[in-house]
């Protein structure tokens, strides 16, 4: 089979190694980057399509008809028109569990950052405030500790549960959405769990029920203080609602390594510094362990659908 990945330099391609992944197919192209208008063009009659966050409609499918294969460098597959895939008799892969460790401590930095106001201090520290401080510390931002705080998930898999075994760590008490409303023990409604939370963590992925499932009237259920962590999706959580508690200061604070829009004009409302919001680019995943794993993934799906097994297939 002969592939194309269309959007490589989107893995942070320089450090990666791709001989495992190579030797799956007879051929593997690798494009740098590839616009929705290109897609098309840049496959051919390939085979095999592997993306990661350029968008494939339907359009797309009906124009590539040696199409077999999509295999998506991520978990979250938004970006790919499954129905339309189906429709052609196209498979579609993602990559799951790849990035647990990477993304699972990123969100607690960003708890940790947000609890001692790590970004606070550091900023009066460059600004010369400890300097000129007629005491030996400076004490102008209130610190929590994690220690004795509810910790409510929003999905609990395997990445929810890695973030729940380190809040453990630090002392917390974990709180899980029951997602699907089965009654499962230990999981709660999300009317049960918001009341309950010190702080919110989103785990799942973007879907039609998720979207926006964390709006003005879920923010109105938090406690007063409460903090929102997005290492998932942007969209899951409302920016306009989530501006609203942090400038109402309903909300302690937010960490959002995700927006809606990416990457968000340079006027997007949440790129104004705000001393409760601490925002990162989508770099949870990135670390180079995590990234070499999804290349891994990537051959195994590759492998799997070659041997009539596949897997990690989303419908």
């Amino acid at each position: 089979m002969h592939a194309v990945f269309l959007d490589f330099a989107s893995m942070g391609s320089e450090d990666l190694d791709t001989t495992e992944l190579s030797a799956c197919f007879e051929t593997l192209t690798l494009c740098p980057a590839t616009t929705p208008d290109a897609v098309v063009h840049n496959m051919g009659d390939a085979e095999v399509m592997l993306v990661n966050k350029v968008p494939i409609r339907a359009e797309h499918f009906a124009d590539l008809p040696h199409l077999k294969l999509v295999l998506v460098s991520a978990t979250g597959t938004d970006n790919v028109d499954k129905a339309a895939a189906q429709a052609h008799g196209v498979t579609v892969c993602n990559v799951t569990a790849y990035g647990t460790p990477s993304v699972a401590q990123h969100t607690l930095m960003l708890m940790l950052n947000l609890a001692t106001r790590f970004e606070n201090y550091r900023t009066d520290v460059q600004a010369g405030a400890w300097s000129e401080s007629e005491r030996f510390c400076l004490m102008g931002h209130q610190a929590i500790e994690l220690h004795g705080k509810t910790l409510g998930l929003l999905g609990a898999g395997e990445l929810g549960q890695a973030v729940a075994d380190l809040a453990r760590a630090f002392g917390m008490q974990v709180l899980i959405w029951d997602r699907d409303g089965s009654g499962r023990p230990g999981r709660l409604s999300l009317d049960a769990l918001l009341p309950q939370v010190d702080f919110l963590s989103v785990h799942c992925l973007l879907t039609d029920q998720t979207r926006d499932l964390i709006g003005a009237p879920e923010i109105a259920k938090m406690r007063p203080g409460a903090f929102i962590i997005n290492t998932a999706r942007g969209g899951i959580v409302n920016e306009q609602a989530l501006l609203a508690g942090l400038d109402s200061g309903h909300l302690g604070g937010a960490g959002m390594d995700v927006l809606t829009q990416e990457p968000p004009p340079a006027d997007h409302p949440l790129l104004t510094p705000r001393p409760n919001l601490i925002v990162t680019p989508h770099s949870a995943w990135l670390a180079r362990e995590a990234r070499q794993r999804m290349v891994a993934i990537l051959a195994d799906n590759a492998r799997a659908y070659q041997e009539g097994q596949p897997r990690n297939v989303v419908a």
